[in-house]
């Protein structure tokens, strides 16, 4: 089959591009990209590169899945989009199927677009349901691009939604609470966050909102322990806890959902990216009590794609695809490779300051001193570009706020020897590149591609 883009005038689309394309915020790739398949990506001068993000951390099961072609092909040729009050065989299937994967106490479903959305409805349910209007946050997360962020692209846009608060959020790595023995001292941050927020709170708080792994903060993990303890301090203020899973949710992080590695159920859930491997589909996961009050008290979300049957049919053939071919724990074993493969290079190069992550979702923090664990985000992009010269896609955060963490989230059917592959030309891209300060003799090595 004749690729899609084969053959176009690349330096004519880039000449448009800068003509016609609006900015959003963050650059654009200097390259084309023309095709997508598997776990690879090509440009339109031909150059494959492995994609360690996943497109948008979010093409859970590879590009150009061959069933997740014949789900979107049958679906547009029969059953593509309805009115909204309209219910289909997909969207009931998926609402099924999602609540037998969730564990009692997050019972009931409803599918929309983007994550954003997702977190929007999911802060209009616990307003509801609470009857109170303060929504808590961390100091890194990222919800979406409306109402229920908390911390990027704040720059020109005035206030905040009355009732946005923060709790700063626990970065392991970099965290000025510290025991003496120079650990972590999550808990003693947690409590005088929640210390701060009581003296700043109006008396309405309604719900608190956290990622299990901060991606777009820089990949911080939540310690163990804290989510529950989080939990603890909601309830004690008549809180509800959301758990936003855009990225980690269906297996990203080595479990199904990284809340049960938490041993935490929250109050509500909300799914996006991985659900819909790419296809615009996001959910809306909460329990029978919320779910009965918030209807009574006459909750409203209504969108135009709200339960489209489309992209609810990707979302169930997704779910299918994970715990058919045993994807969890693929994730899991070789994420633990992954983690290994990454601490290896931690120790070979001054640079990684530090190795973090859970699954198939890891960071790694570039710095120009260890002692001082000062950022070297320029760094980083020249390590970057050069991956993405020797064939392996990997981003690093560009926000100010977030810059100098790779962020690595391949599809969780990667096989182990594309991330061998992946290692080596990370390891390769570390020993060419100036700065990146070796830990060993570099005229011992020779390199490391060509002994694969």
């Amino acid at each position: 089959m004749t690729e899609l883009y084969a053959n176009i005038d690349t330096a004519a689309l880039k000449a448009d591009a800068e003509d016609c394309m609006l900015s959003f915020g963050s650059a654009f790739h200097p390259d084309i990209i023309t095709h997508a398949k598997g776990g690879y990506i090509y440009t339109s001068n031909g150059h494959r590169m492995l994609d360690w993000t996943s497109g948008q951390m979010s093409c859970l099961v590879g590009h150009g899945n061959p069933e997740i072609v014949e789900t979107i092909t049958q679906h547009a040729s029969n059953l593509d989009h309805l009115f909204s009050g309209m219910l289909s065989p997909p969207v009931i299937q998926l609402g099924k199927k999602l609540t037998s994967l969730t564990p009692p106490g997050l019972d009931k479903a409803f599918f929309l677009s983007t994550g954003g959305e997702s977190n929007e409805a999911a802060i209009k349910l616990a307003k509801s349901y609470t009857g109170k209007f303060e929504i808590v946050g961390l100091s890194a997360s990222w919800h979406g691009a409306a109402a229920a962020q908390y911390l990027s692209g704040r720059t020109g846009h005035g206030p905040m939604m009355p009732g946005s608060l923060m709790l700063p959020a626990p970065n392991s790595y970099r965290s000025i609470f510290r025991h003496a023995d120079g650990s972590h001292d999550w808990r003693t941050e947690l409590d005088y966050g929640f210390s701060m927020l009581d003296k700043q709170s109006c008396g309405s708080l309604a719900a608190l909102i956290v990622e299990p792994i901060l991606s777009s903060g820089g990949m911080l993990v939540l310690p163990d322990g804290w989510l529950a303890a989080a939990k603890a301090h909601c309830e004690a203020r008549g809180m509800l806890l959301i758990v936003d899973e855009a990225q980690t949710g269906v297996g990203r992080a080595g479990d199904m959902f990284a809340f049960e590695h938490c041993g935490v159920v929250p109050d509500i859930l909300t799914l996006s990216k991985t659900l819909g491997n790419g296809v615009p589909l996001a959910a809306v996961v909460t329990s029978d009590e919320i779910a009965r009050v918030t209807k009574e008290n006459g909750f409203l979300f209504y969108t135009t794609h709200i339960n489209d049957p489309l992209p609810a049919a990707v979302g169930l053939k997704v779910l299918e695809i994970v715990v058919r071919d045993g994807l969890v724990e693929n994730s899991k074993r070789l994420g633990a490779k992954l983690q290994a493969g990454l601490r290896r290079l931690q120790d070979r190069y001054g640079c990684l300051g530090d190795v973090r992550g859970r699954g198939l979702m890891a960071g790694v923090e570039i710095v120009s001193d260890r002692e001082t664990k000062q950022g070297a985000a320029e760094l980083g992009f020249q390590i970057s570009s050069k991956m993405a010269e020797l064939g392996v896609w990997a981003q690093l955060s560009s926000l100010p706020a977030f810059g100098g963490v790779f962020r690595i989230a391949p599809p969780i059917n990667i096989t182990e020897e594309q991330m061998e592959h992946g290692l080596a030309i990370m390891e390769e891209a570390l020993r060419i590149t100036p700065g990146t300060m070796p830990l060993y003799d570099v005229s011992a090595e020779t390199e490391v591609l060509s002994r694969l």
